[in-house]
């Protein structure tokens, strides 16, 4: 008696996993269909290439190597991101790390490389945008952690006055 009860409810719990499979599968495609946030127009993506580690331009030598910059804004303020969005989607689809170099942009498209460079004391990083934002009047470009402390004079401050470059192959 003990082991056909058993059975029984062994036989209902894969049946009932079985059918919440099925109606999860089905809800997942009729609102990826539907759902208009979910779309993105292919000709404002461009490939995302990872950003090499190295990327800290401390001169103007290399300019020649990494492209033309065209000076976008100056005097303008930048700031971070915080903690609480790393591993989360940005906008472009790809995941937050904010051990990268990158940034969030109302404007620029996906994938465009930017120069950022503090005026406080001309320390540089190139960055590549793949999020919208920031959604705070005054600023202009949001950063990762690691590309702001790595230009950043005071380590405690929570935003900057940056000129933005935008680099044209």
């Amino acid at each position: 008696m003990k082991k056909s009860i058993t059975l029984l409810f062994l036989f209902i719990t894969v049946f009932v996993a079985n059918a919440q499979n099925k109606n999860s599968a089905k809800q997942n495609t009729n609102v990826s269909k539907t759902n208009p946030k979910t779309t993105v127009l292919l000709d404002t993506v461009k490939p995302f290439a990872f950003v090499a580690k190295n990327n800290v331009v401390r001169d103007t030598i290399h300019d020649e190597i990494i492209g033309k910059l065209k000076v976008y804004k100056k005097s303008v303020h930048a700031s971070y991101y915080a903690n609480k969005f790393n591993g989360k989607r940005t906008a472009s689809g790809i995941r937050f790390n904010n051990n990268d170099y990158t940034a969030a942009h109302k404007k620029f498209p996906f994938g465009t490389k930017l120069r950022i460079t503090n005026e406080a004391n001309g320390k540089s990083v190139i960055v590549e945008v793949i999020d919208r934002g920031p959604f705070v009047r005054s600023r202009e470009i949001d950063l990762t952690k690691r590309a702001f402390m790595e230009i950043a004079k005071n380590k405690g401050a929570g935003s900057m006055i940056v000129t933005i470059e935008e680099i044209v192959q």
